[in-house]
């Protein structure tokens, strides 16, 4: 795939439409690329001009200040700060809720102020706008999918409709687990407990949300986090069943039509 860079784009004197913020999961994890493919074809499908930084992009500092590494966070936050004011980026859409919230309500305070929009509210644009038309009788119709609500894109931002407004467009039936939207139970990732070892308890949050999956039913379980994506992942496999449901992200599920 070919995705022209930021820098490309300058050099042509081109501006894009939005800038693709692909985030250290969809650059790095081998099972978040799928989704980060899956969204670029998107993109490539409906005609929408964009750009990545590529090597320019380093992250967010999202885990580090979670971790309690300010210093860390703020070198990483001012050196992205320079290089998206460099280039005079206005409207950022990114696949990962913790690099949408830190952009959204941290980066301000550092001086990077941006129009940031998570893909699942940037689908549901693009379908509203008849940019992205689903076709009667696809993969997923009358399907079980089940969401799972990101912490940092629902009680975080409050964004609950537009990932399951994505869902309905695709004539799947969508199945609600008991604790959803404000209620939902994190996957056990945020926090930057993705990259520690669990502290003493009886059962791991990530197999405890996956178990509440499946009670639902479901065929697909959906999410539009990389991080939630993983963590349901390795809470289905613990059940084995694998073979039976799948983990998918909503651009993967929306690129299947295309």
């Amino acid at each position: 795939m070919h995705v022209t860079t930021m820098a490309e784009m300058a050099a042509r004197g081109e501006t894009p439409e939005v800038l693709f913020w692909v985030g250290c999961s969809g650059s790095f994890d081998q099972r978040a690329q799928k989704i980060t493919k899956a969204f670029v074809t998107i993109l490539d499908k409906v005609g929408v001009k964009y750009a990545i930084l590529g090597k320019e992009e380093m992250c967010t500092g999202d885990p580090a200040r979670r971790a309690g590494n300010e210093f860390l966070f703020q070198m990483m936050a001012y050196q992205n700060i320079q290089v998206l004011n460099g280039y005079e980026i206005k409207k950022i859409v990114t696949a990962c809720p913790h690099c949408f919230n830190i952009f959204k309500n941290e980066y301000p305070a550092l001086g990077g102020n941006y129009e940031v929009i998570h893909h699942a509210t940037f689908l549901q644009q693009l379908i509203d706008e008849g940019r992205i038309v689903v076709p009667a009788g696809g993969a997923y119709k009358g399907k079980k999918i089940t969401y799972h609500d990101s912490c940092y894109l629902g009680r975080a931002n409050q964004i609950y409709e537009a990932p399951r407004k994505v869902l309905e467009a695709l004539d799947a039936a969508l199945v609600e687990m008991k604790r959803c939207r404000s209620n939902g139970l994190c996957c056990g990732a945020g926090g930057a407990q993705m990259f520690k070892e669990e502290e003493n308890g009886h059962t791991r949050i990530n197999i405890e949300r996956a178990d509440e999956a499946l009670a639902t039913g479901a065929q697909v379980i959906a999410s539009a986090c990389p991080f939630c994506n993983t963590m349901l992942t390795d809470g289905v496999k613990n059940r084995e069943k694998e073979n039976e449901v799948e983990v998918l992200d909503i651009a993967e599920l929306v690129a299947s039509y295309l």
